[in-house]
């Protein structure tokens, strides 16, 4: 089966790159559920309908259409369980802290509390800023405790503590719904450059763990995440190899490098960017390339900027998700995530903080166009 054609034929109807790049970057296919758009939506549907109050909710939710003040709980929510890494890559804002750990880890306790209290949850994504599998069978217990709830989990790791403690399988029994990898070298030297911190060989060998007993319990649903930049532009073609020989089925090359709110690496991370390098034919030849190796391939981006002025061009965030810190405060969205750069100010609990007054201003300033200082990169028209 011909995994990219499609996209490959809508590519090559246009003979070179539109003049405006965002234009081009919408044309790129991109990144779908690694289980399938059917298993997500099956998954979704289970998880609507687990109760009466989380239906109600979802109902709320679709009824408000991103028009201002919201009467109903988030349903969706990226929840860091720790705020470290054992890794120290120059683009990441962990690399800046002191240690490379901002806070404590959220304990089991607290992560299901807000499970529980949050019944309007859909989906989750179980990781923030660090290594979610630093904080050992805790991380595991909180994908169970969701996924025993019906909710969608999606979780990012670098793989590098698989191997120890069968956590590979640990994390395939949890049920978790989406595991995303990040490798960004294709070979050891690349890998390490970029991946400070990380072993080459270790992680290789960490990820056919995981695909081969993925496959075997008949859960493999994980995903490639490749981070674009100038140390590895050249090498895409081997990342779409190397996604092969770990027996990933799918493969994202992300051209979203931002600063997490620090300008200073925001500035670091937008003279590594390559995007106004990639053509037409070069997204061709890597598409034809992961048809004959047997991957899917999709391209990851935020260059296109939202507008206030209809409901359907605005941000979605801060109607319908936010980000929890380790420390249990809230963050807009993921763009963000650092506490340090931006949180909303501590209340007694999430729900008064979801809808409290300054959560309520600044949906309003989505609306009327007045966007908040700390949004104002990803939106045009200001």
């Amino acid at each position: 089966m011909l995994l990219n054609n499609n996209w490959r034929k809508n590519l090559l109807k246009t003979k070179a790159k539109p003049t405006n790049l965002h234009d081009y970057l919408l044309q790129l296919p991109r990144p779908e559920p690694s289980a399938g758009l059917d298993y997500y939506r099956q998954i979704k549907e289970e998880a609507i309908s687990f109760e009466k109050r989380r239906k109600e909710n979802y109902e709320k939710y679709l009824a408000a259409k991103k028009g201002g003040r919201v009467d109903y709980l988030p349903i969706k929510l990226d929840i860091e369980n720790v705020s470290r890494c054992n890794f120290a890559c120059e683009f990441c804002i962990v690399s800046k802290w002191e240690k490379r750990q901002r806070a404590a880890d959220m304990s089991l306790d607290d992560f299901k509390n807000i499970v529980d209290t949050q019944y309007g949850l859909i989906e989750i994504k179980l990781n923030g800023l660090g290594e979610p599998t630093l904080q050992g069978d805790d991380f595991f217990e909180m994908i169970k405790y969701a996924r025993q709830k019906k909710i969608w989990v999606r979780i990012t790791t670098n793989a590098s503590l698989l191997h120890l403690r069968d956590n590979y399988k640990k994390l395939v029994d949890s049920d978790v719904c989406e595991v995303d990898i990040s490798i960004d070298g294709y070979n050891k030297e690349k890998y390490e450059k970029i991946r400070v911190g990380g072993k080459y060989e270790i992680t290789m060998e960490n990820c056919k763990r995981l695909n081969e007993y993925g496959e075997e319990q008949g859960k493999k649903r994980t995903k490639m995440w490749t981070l674009v930049q100038r140390e590895n532009f050249n090498d895409l073609e081997r990342h779409v190899e190397l996604a092969r020989d770990l027996k990933f089925d799918n493969l994202v090359f992300s051209l979203d490098l931002h600063g997490w709110g620090n300008d200073d690496l925001l500035k670091r991370n937008l003279a590594i960017t390559v995007n106004e390098q990639l053509t037409v034919e070069r997204v061709d030849s890597l598409l034809r390339l992961a048809d004959d190796c047997g991957v899917k391939l999709a391209f990851w981006n935020v260059s296109t900027k939202f507008d206030y002025k209809k409901p359907e061009t605005r941000c979605p965030w801060p109607f319908e998700r936010a980000v929890i810190s380790s420390d249990l405060k809230v963050v807009p969205c993921c763009m963000v995530a650092d506490p340090n750069a931006f949180h909303f100010k501590p209340k007694a609990s999430l729900t008064e903080v979801w809808k409290g007054e300054e959560y309520q201003k600044f949906r309003e300033q989505h609306v009327n166009g007045d966007i908040p200082p700390i949004c104002l990169d990803c939106y045009k028209n200001n």
